[in-house]
This record gives C-alpha cells, structure tokens and sequence, in this order.
C-alpha cells in the first residue's frame, strides 16, 4: 500500500508538472489574457474532459440587432447567461475537400439568448403570420456576411449551441499533445456545423429578416394535395418531379411529431430519402452557399419555411431532414419536408409544391 501511495503521488506530481509546462508554453505563444475564473484541471482528476487546458479571453466588438424587429439596438451581455459549445472545426479546401483547423471548447452568449427579447415585426405578418420564414444575416468587421434560419437558432433539439463565443479553451489529444492556433478574437460559432465556414470573427451587427417572395395563402384548402414539386434557383427552373428516383436511397427516421402549436401529431416514423442527397447535383457545396444560401420549401396552399443551405448540406449531429413520399394522402400528400433535427414539427411543409434555392 505505501508503495502504491508513493507511485500515485508521484504520478501527480509528474502530472501537474507537465501540464504547468503545457500551460507555461501556450502562454508563450499567445497575447491572448488567460482567463483567471477558468482553472484547469491539469491533473485530470474529473470525468470532464473539457475543463484540462487554459482557457483564452477572446476580445469582444459591440454588437447591434437590427431589422424586423420592434427593439433594436446593442446587446447588453452583462444580462446574458454564458454557454458552452465543442466542436471539432474545419475549413474548405479548394471547394472539394477540407482541412482540420483544431478542436475547441467556446464559451459565449447563444444567439437564443441574444434574440431572446427582441420582439419580432415581420414585414409580411399580414399576410403569412408563422414565424417559420425567418432567418437572420450576421456581419463582422470584414464584412463577412453569413445566416443562419430562425428556426436553427429557436427549433432545435437542442439548444444553445450557436454562440458568440468570448472565451476558448483547446481540446488538447492526451498523447499528442496537439497544441491547435487560437483564435484572437470574438467568434460566431455554430456548434452543428460539419464544415465550419460560419464561423466568422468578430461578428457586429445581426440583422433579422422574414422571406420577401410572396406566396398566395389558401387556408382550409381542401384537399391539401400537390401533384408535382417544382424546383428553382432564384428565378430559373431547374428540375421538376413526380415520384424520387429510385437511386437515391431510402432512410426511415423515428420520431415524436410534436406541433409548437397543436402539441401530439403522431409517434409514426417518416421514410423518405435525404434532402441533402436530392440537392446534392443541383447546388454546389462551397463557401458562399455554406455563409449565404438558403432554401425555400412552399406548399400548395401557400405555407413555407426557410432552411440554411448548411444546415440541410452540412450537418455534424446526422439530425436529417427528409423529403418523404406520401402519394396516397389526401391531407397533405403528395411530398412533405420532415425535419428531424427539430423539436416542433412547424417547418415540417406538407403539400409541397416548390423548392427554391436562394442567395442574400
């Protein structure tokens, strides 16, 4: 026993050691402050593996709401309840490939928080009142611009996990001891992104904007059957179909159909095939439609919803969204857009008679 007492409390000692070398080191590579309320745990002695490194202050930029919205003007963070994000970041690489930049833990301000009191005035609620065609366009100092959709920040399954992150803290390899470069400055981070090109510094003004297209709204209409799905980039018409082709691969995902509104839809699974697979020949995957495209999904009776191209093109979790086949409805068939990776089923188009792909 008093040799086992001895070797662990040498094992610490060495422990500690080592990590107090590791920490000295980051601070010689880096101006960034360290903050002082995050200890580390450089011995490992918890079950959290995201706690073991410094964590860097990243310098924050005042940042403006603006928009369709009652309220705007600058965000007070001392009123904000921090969060945290990990992810695992990655850029494009020439539009065909991509390179690992490093694996991070944010800590920020998520934009649901941000949002949270900023009463909406949408500049259609005349005439299509849901809240499903929002989105929101973030810019930075560069003028970089990127969006994200409403319902990516307010319908998730899990939330907070878009921030502006304030402080960041490496994922360091227990073996390799990887030391990934550090951001220097104040970061939007969206935590569900596979490749991660939203993810522009020093962002400063978060504008909210509702779809401007108009759409004739036929509420009751019955029945509620759509024939055919026509499909559009911006003005020109690329595709239109009747049935999904038999080469793309059919999935079933299981659910719990909840509405924000009527609650209990159903607990039936939806088969269908991947969006991201239909849209995979028809729109490039590269930056600007990662940071600025979005895609429209319209029903016959004139209900849309607004997708980020990245979040149906460049998910990390595997929460899908597919486009199923219901021929034999007669309330809501012949196609239907099912969002797997929402809480409510709102976004959820029935009837859907148009898919448009669009640029801010």
């Amino acid at each position: 026993m008093k040799k086992l007492a001895i070797f662990l409390t040498l094992h610490l000692f060495l422990s500690t050691m080592f990590a107090q070398k590791t920490e000295d080191a980051l601070r010689s590579k880096t101006s960034l402050k360290i903050a002082t309320e995050a200890i580390p745990d450089k011995a490992d002695r918890n079950n959290n593996f995201y706690d073991n490194e410094a964590t860097f202050v990243l310098p924050m930029q005042e940042l403006i709401i603006a928009g369709e919205i009652e309220n705007p003007g600058k965000v007070d963070f001392s009123k904000l309840t921090k969060r945290q994000v990990i992810v695992k970041e990655a850029l494009l690489k020439n539009d065909t490939g991509n390179r690992f930049t490093g694996s991070y833990r944010y800590d920020g301000y998520s934009l649901f928080d941000i949002l949270k009191d900023r009463i909406l005035k949408k500049k259609n609620a005349a005439d299509f009142r849901p809240i499903i065609d929002l989105f929101v366009e973030i810019e930075n100092t560069s003028g970089e611009k990127v969006l994200l959709s409403w319902g990516e920040i307010y319908y998730p399954n899990f939330l907070h996990n878009v921030i502006i992150a304030t402080e960041v803290m490496r994922i360091v390899p227990s073996k390799t001891r990887d030391l990934w470069p550090l951001p220097t400055e104040s970061k939007l981070v969206v935590g569900q992104d596979l490749i991660s090109e939203r993810n522009i510094s020093n962002p400063v003004k978060i504008t909210v904007r509702s779809y401007d297209r108009s759409y004739k709204v036929i509420r009751d209409l019955n029945p509620l059957v759509s024939s055919e799905v026509n499909v559009y980039s911006g003005e020109k018409k690329i595709d239109n179909f009747t049935t999904i082709k038999a080469s793309l691969q059919s999935e079933t995902l299981y659910t719990i159909f909840y509405g924000k509104g009527r609650g209990i839809h159903s607990t039936r699974p939806f088969s269908g095939v991947y969006l991201k697979d239909y849209l995979a020949d028809k729109f490039k995957f590269n930056q600007a439609n990662l940071r600025t495209g979005y895609v429209v999904f319209a029903g016959i009776d004139g209900y849309r919803s607004v997708y980020t191209f990245s979040e149906i093109m460049n998910r990390s979790d595997q929460a899908e969204i597919l486009l199923v086949p219901c021929p034999e409805e007669t309330e809501g068939g012949k196609f239907r857009i099912f969002p797997s990776c929402d809480f409510f089923s709102d976004r959820a188009v029935k009837a859907l008679s148009e898919i448009r792909f669009e640029h801010q």
